[in-house]
């Protein structure tokens, strides 16, 4: 966000992104209380260095982090949208699959706000990638449209590569494919093109699709479990309210 902010046109647009940043800040710390819930301090940093080591990841981040660099105001939206609404969604599939079969339901849940937040970001970005994407020439356009999925489709590659060696173990890594294939075109949607692979909603895992809804659950009336952002009830406040 803070690159996007320097590309900002106005200071609402500014504001917005703001406030993206800051849920951002909030998703990074829910990472971290489900990796300090569910792991040893010793296995912690065993993912650190994995995640160092890990050729596949260090590309794709890389790659973004380049592109975030640079002075390409569009690229960088476009790459945002891709982190957004693609390229996190491979690490989500596991939580949304437990969901469906009834455990580890509170990391879901965890997962499903976060879920929420990214498909509000993705969209606004788009939007945002969008309205200035229409403002180029013609040649411009078409220029910047084959960029952008080259990009995709490179980090696709790599996320594929990436699918192998997370899932091959569990034998998930055809269903995880369509996951990310279809999330891949709903990125490219995002910015108004058009879908790059064949995969619709229909042909992900159910089961999953279900999980990456972002519909508000039911709150439970006794310990208010729930994916849904609850209100706190607001009074204005008097004299009684000190003591004098």
């Amino acid at each position: 966000m803070s690159a996007l902010k320097k590309d900002a046109l106005t200071s609402h647009e500014t504001a917005v992104l703001n406030n993206i940043e800051f849920m951002e800040s909030v998703h990074a710390k829910s990472y971290s209380s489900i990796f300090s819930t569910l792991n040893t301090p010793t296995e912690i940093e065993e993912i650190f260095e994995w995640t160092e080591k890990n050729e596949y990841l260090q590309y794709k981040a890389e790659k973004i982090c380049a592109i975030y660099r640079g002075d390409d105001a569009l690229m960088k939206k476009a790459a945002s949208v891709f982190l957004e609404s693609f390229l996190f969604y491979s690490g989500f599939y596991a939580p949304l699959y437990f969901l469906g079969h009834n455990r580890l339901n509170n990391v879901a849940e965890i997962i499903k706000l976060i879920l929420r937040d990214e498909s509000v970001h993705g969209t606004y970005i788009g939007y945002k990638f969008q309205i200035r994407y229409r403002a180029l020439e013609e040649e411009e356009q078409e220029k910047l449209k084959f960029e952008i999925v080259n990009l995709l489709y490179d980090l696709y590659q790599n996320e594929e590569k990436y699918t192998h060696e997370l899932y091959d173990e569990l034998g998930w890594t055809e269903d995880v494919g369509i996951f990310l294939r279809y999330n891949a075109n709903k990125a490219l949607m995002n910015l108004g093109f058009e879908p790059l692979f064949e995969e619709t909603a229909t042909d992900v895992n159910p089961v999953v699709m279900n999980g990456i809804s972002t519909s508000t659950s039911n709150h439970d009336f006794f310990s208010q479990v729930g994916n849904g952002y609850l209100l706190g009830s607001v009074e204005a406040m008097g004299d009684d309210d000190y003591w004098i």
